[in-house]
Formats: structure tokens, sequence, C-alpha cells
């Protein structure tokens, strides 16, 4: 219930602390020129974020959420794409407002910080690092640190080892319903971001332990 006083943070990256579609979109337009196929924009792009990269690129290839490209396809493709993300990780990438703020009154009380994210290490810590957010927190756990990502609950139990933290102290702050299941399935309170990546969908739905607009809310919310 909140408010609460959590012994442990735990904040995901895209749509929670970055805006990383700009960076995306242009990363699957360039790639889907390359292969000779349309642009997909950056609104279908926001819509397709928060599962990883491999994710990304199947939607981007088959204009769906589920669908499956063909082998071949993908197979040309997923390496473009990677190449084309290495070099632009953060150019167009921005922290949304209020984060900043968020980390400071996070880290003033003196609660243990970590970022699980499910993109791959290779591309998260260059980005926490180019937007001057990485030396916050104590742990990163990417997408493929671990043998499973989220919605799985390895990488917040991970964390809450890590730091030798029961997961009933344990908070999630994400945005999308991957972040939902992982935090119930972990055991931890979940607090969701209005703003972020959801595949379309309100993240009130998910039925969170709260919804905000802003990390500077946080400061009401936890003791």
């Amino acid at each position: 219930m909140l408010p609460f006083k959590p012994q442990m943070v735990l904040i995901d990256v895209d749509g929670t602390l970055v805006d990383s579609v700009p960076d995306l979109c242009f990363c699957v337009d360039t790639m889907m020129q390359a292969l000779g196929l349309p642009e997909r924009g950056e609104a279908r792009v926001r819509n397709w974020v928060g599962n990883g990269v491999e994710r990304l690129v199947r939607r981007a290839l088959t204009d769906s959420l589920d669908d499956e490209p063909e082998d071949a396809l993908f197979d040309r493709a997923y390496p473009i794409f990677l190449s084309l993300y290495a070099e632009n990780t953060s150019k167009r990438s921005r922290l949304y407002p209020g984060v900043l703020e968020g980390l400071n009154l996070l880290q003033s009380r003196g609660y243990a910080l970590g970022c699980v994210t499910n993109k791959a290490a290779r591309f998260t810590e260059p980005l926490l690092h180019d937007l001057g957010v990485a030396d916050f927190f104590g742990i990163i756990i990417s997408g493929d640190t671990l043998s499973e990502k989220k919605p799985h609950p390895l990488p917040l139990l991970h964390a809450a080892t890590h730091f030798a933290v029961k997961p009933e102290n344990a908070l999630m702050i994400g945005d999308s319903v991957s972040d939902v299941k992982a935090a119930r399935a972990a055991g931890f309170t979940i607090i969701c971001m209005s703003y972020g990546y959801n595949h379309g969908v309100d993240i009130h739905l998910a039925n969170p332990d709260a919804v905000i607009d802003s990390m500077t809310e946080l400061a009401a919310l936890l003791a």
C-alpha cells in the first residue's frame, strides 16, 4: 500500500527514464529503406517498443505486434538494425521531464537504486552513460544479463538478492504491462508512468499500485 518506504527501487529504461523512440524509429526506417520496404514512422514504432530490439525488428518487418517475418528477411534485417542502433543509441533519445529530479530525490532518501530493462547491455549501458544517469544505479540488469527477462520475475529478484532486500520491501517503477507482471510475480510494489510505451494500451488497465505523470510525484508516494 502507498505511501510506501522501500529499501530498494528498480527503474525501467525505455518509456520510464528515456524516450528512446526517436533513435529507434530512425534505425527502423533506415533499415526498411535498405531493404526496399516502406518506412514505418514514429507513431507505429512507439507502439512496438518494450520487448527488446529483436522483437521490434520483427514487428517492423510485419507491421504488426505479433506476426512473424520470414526467416530469410529477418536474417537480412536484424544485422542492419544492430549496426544502425550501435551508432544511434543516444543521438536523439532524451530523459523525460522530471527524471533527474526524481532520481536525485530517490538518491537523497538513501534507497538502493537499480535499473532493470529488456534492452541489451551493449545498448543500455552507453545510453545511460551518455544521458548522465548511469552512476545513480548500484546495479544495471539488461535484457541479456540473465537467462530470463521481464515479464519473468528473475531480473527483479536478482536485484533484490544483490542488495539483500526482501521483495516486500522493494519497488519497481516502469511503464508497461511487462513491468507490472514482473513486479507482481516477484512480490514487488509497482508504480507506472502514464507517458510510457505500453503498445497503445492505457497502463491503468494493468492495475499497478499507482500511475504518475512525472517522477517528481514520487515525493508524495514514498515515505
